[in-house]
């Protein structure tokens, strides 16, 4: 690591460590130490750190073709856009570059949908605790109070409800008549690691219907198999009208979406909405990449069996730990919850127990490890976090 002054912004709380290489689910710094990593780059390199399969698509793509022109049809694309569809129950996808754009088009959509409907100052239901991102748009749409703070004022059009509550929700259209989408996380991963209930998501589900909202989930973290599912929404049988990607969907690479159905999936036309780089050739190849070894290697259902073992493991070695007040999750989606800020945690994991994770909202450790993870890797996690936790 050098000493020099660094001619970076100070948007990040840098850890001292800087990485050279990884494979799988190791990292190895440049002093050659080796680390498990349990957080694949949050959420992102689901398929592990160096994939031949994925490294050899994106040579053989850069050597033929980078970019073109939205202007121009795309055939991976075209396919990417499909198969989601296929997966999703979806329509119609739009391809951009990260997780706050793909929410910036959902936004955008639920902006459409409320034009077309007359409603001249609509409101987005989202929840307490929810990140939806830091442009303006999804700062505003975020419910941690910490993200939002200094960027005052932020833009209109948002109404806050508890999440995972219902009746929160009925109070609102009550009061609200204005009201024209719902934006929702599966599950809370910069929120502390919540998962939404079955019968919470069913009921927005109906309430959409009934008042013709758009019901659109932020899947940005939990999509591409994370939970268990393809998408976090599949855990409670209902299909969203709008869903947002990113993450995953790379595996490292940079690529997020916007995806519809129904009347939702026809709101955009011509001039509404573009990206210069959204959708380039190399992404979307890589896009479909990922999604061969997915399917081939059923990773959604890996990261279920994975999950349950995680999850098991933590809740017996922790159960009668007195810091330990929750350990939840969702697949391969955990967050264990302590009774004190344990931001520390992070550093100590790293230094004392080689183990790469998180801390959301300052009382949870986060666990996010590669789906490629074997039965060894997960019990491995299960054992450091005990060891850091005594």
């Amino acid at each position: 690591m050098t000493s020099s002054p660094s001619y970076l912004m100070q948007t990040y709380a840098r850890q001292p460590v800087s990485f050279a290489r990884g494979e799988g689910a190791r990292l190895w710094d440049t002093q050659g130490v080796e680390y498990l990593d349990a957080i694949a780059g949050v959420a992102v390199t689901s398929l592990g750190h160096a994939n031949p399969e994925i490294a050899a698509a994106i040579a053989d793509q850069a050597g033929q073709l980078l970019h073109t022109t939205n202007m121009f049809r795309i055939p991976w694309q075209e396919q990417l856009g499909q198969r989601l569809c296929g997966l999703s129950g979806m329509k119609r996808a739009f391809f951009c570059n990260s997780g706050a754009e793909a929410n910036e088009a959902a936004l955008k959509l639920a902006r459409l949908h409320a034009n077309a409907r007359q409603v001249a100052q609509p409101q987005i239901l989202v929840t307490e605790n929810s990140f939806h991102g830091r442009t303006l748009a999804t700062l505003a749409a975020t419910g941690n109070p910490a993200v939002r703070r200094g960027f005052e004022p932020l833009m209109p059009g948002f109404l806050r409800v508890p999440y995972n509550d219902i009746e929160a929700v009925r109070n609102a259209a009550a009061q609200s008549p204005d009201i024209v989408a719902v934006l929702v996380e599966p599950v809370q991963g910069e929120g502390g690691v919540h998962p939404a209930s079955a019968a919470y998501l069913q009921a927005l589900r109906q309430l959409c219907n009934q008042h013709d909202w758009l019901l659109m989930t932020d899947e940005v973290q939990t999509g591409m198999g994370r939970t268990g599912e393809w998408f976090g929404f599949q855990h409670a049988g209902i299909v969203p009208d709008v869903m947002t990607l990113a993450k995953a969907l790379g595996n490292g690479f940079p690529i997020g979406a916007c995806l519809a159905r129904d009347k939702a999936a026809e709101l955009f036309s011509p001039g509404h909405h573009a990206s210069t780089f959204g959708g380039n050739p190399l992404a979307c190849r890589v896009g479909c990449t990922v999604l061969n070894i997915m399917e081939r290697e059923r990773s959604p259902q890996r990261a279920a069996s994975l999950g349950r073992r995680l999850l098991a493991g933590l809740q017996e070695a922790l159960g009668n730990h007195p810091e330990v007040l929750a350990v939840r999750g969702l697949g391969l989606m955990v967050g264990i919850e302590l009774n004190r800020n344990c931001v520390e945690l992070v550093g100590r994991a790293r230094d004392e127990q080689r183990l790469l994770v998180t801390v959301t909202r300052g009382t949870t450790v986060r666990l996010l490890p590669p789906l490629i993870c074997d039965e060894a890797q997960i019990d491995d996690i299960v054992e450091r976090i005990t060891r850091l936790l005594a």
